[in-house]
């Protein structure tokens, strides 16, 4: 049963949303995995999915997506998927598992509605990005 499962604190693995300028010098947006651990991570899926409200105050959700990769190095930066600015108001999770040996590790990150915005913005080591990290 899953309440039998331990599932250890994440730490070290990251995601990011990143803006990076195409050769019109538009912005386009794409999503990271960050591994920050010293050790490789096993059996990587993320799910997205975006939710919230319309400005009329009905409910939207997108689709879900799932992506999978064998591993992801340590140190090692992985690019899940475009993002669209049209979504910066929903929430958009991300639900990131793995395996470190025999240990299944799983936390969900979520970037709340309008988080996604020029002022929030930083420097992201290894990508020569300005976006926004979720720790």
């Amino acid at each position: 049963m899953k309440k039998d499962i331990e599932f250890p604190v994440v730490e070290g693995v990251k995601i990011t949303i990143a803006r990076r300028f195409n050769e019109l010098n538009e912005a386009e947006w794409d999503v990271y995995l960050i591994n920050r651990l010293k050790t490789s991570i096993d059996t990587v899926f993320v799910t997205s999915r975006g939710y919230g409200f319309d400005k009329d105050g009905s409910p939207i959700k997108t689709s879900e997506l799932r992506h999978f990769h064998k591993n992801c190095e340590a140190g090692e930066i992985i690019k899940i998927e475009m993002i669209t600015p049209d979504v910066f108001h929903l929430n958009n999770e991300y639900w990131v598992s793995y395996y470190i040996g025999n240990q299944i590790f799983d936390k969900k990150f979520i970037f709340v509605p309008d988080s996604i915005r020029e002022e929030n913005l930083i420097k992201i080591e290894h990508l020569n990005l300005e976006g926004v990290l979720h720790e």
